[in-house]
């Protein structure tokens, strides 16, 4: 079989990759808290018909040598945690992180899990939740006859109630941060999970040690850019199209030889 068929397939399966990517990417330009996806590609195997550096007489060496490629492929995505910008809800449990680190969730089983996504409401018992109801931690809970709850850069948390003139101290909220972002797992609800390749979670209070501050009634926006992510579509489009091409092309040719000789 004519080996740039085999080439030329490889090459359709990682931009069909790619599209994927890059759809999944415009599905969340409206997510909060999302961060782009890159992929990343990588030749294959090269056939080495002649050494580069062999020696082709006693006294002279090849200057190149005769390397055939074998195709590409994705090797992995790579999450993009650039800043997303920064929308007003003036919701007081709403939180935006302005900077690097990650707010903790806890999940049913106990584990902590990571999100940049600050929309948060209250249980029926009064603790600061998630959307889909996991906890935050470290746990807030908001007394019933709050009438102000105020969330500083810093994290702390303070709450007015009615029977108290003076400011009450509910507790820290505090950040998380990696050493590689990129390795953590993403596990979909807008949530992180730690890897060996992300490293262990550096916790700390916002504002500091390189860790950024806590805006209160502000989310952050997904930081999809969609233009971008059009050209990257188109690109990939025509990526596609040329490797088609070759199909078709090879595929002529073989015909060609089958038609012709013998």
């Amino acid at each position: 079989m004519h080996p740039a068929l085999w080439v030329s397939k490889t090459g359709l399966s990682a931009q069909d990759t790619n599209m994927s990517t890059i759809s999944n990417n415009l599905a969340n330009v409206n997510t909060t808290g999302f961060k782009r996806d890159r992929a990343v590609f990588q030749d294959l195997l090269y056939q080495i018909h002649r050494q580069p550096g062999g020696l082709s007489t006693q006294n002279s060496e090849l200057p190149s040598g005769l390397q055939l490629g074998t195709g590409v492929r994705v090797v992995g995505t790579a999450k993009q945690f650039s800043q997303g910008n920064l929308q007003i809800t003036e919701q007081p449990l709403d939180m935006a992180i302005n900077g690097r680190g990650f707010l903790q969730v806890q999940l049913p089983d106990g584990q902590i899990a990571y999100t940049r996504d600050g929309e948060f409401q209250l249980n029926s018992n009064g603790d600061v939740v998630n959307p889909d109801g996991y906890p935050l931690e470290p746990a807030i809970t908001i007394p019933d006859n709050a009438t102000t709850v105020t969330i500083g850069k810093d994290g702390t948390v303070t709450a007015v109630t009615d029977d108290q003139a003076s400011p009450v101290n509910l507790g820290q909220i505090t950040l998380v941060d990696f050493i590689n972002p990129q390795g953590l797992q993403a596990i979909g609800n807008n949530l992180f999970k730690a890897t060996n390749a992300s490293g262990d979670p550096n916790e700390g209070e916002a504002g500091l040690a390189g860790l950024g501050t806590i805006e209160q009634g502000s989310v952050e926006a997904s930081n999809v850019e969609v233009v971008e992510e059009l050209v990257n579509m188109i690109t990939t489009q025509r990526a596609y199209e040329m490797n088609s091409k070759v199909v078709s092309t090879t595929d002529q040719m073989l015909q060609f030889i089958t038609n012709n000789i013998g």
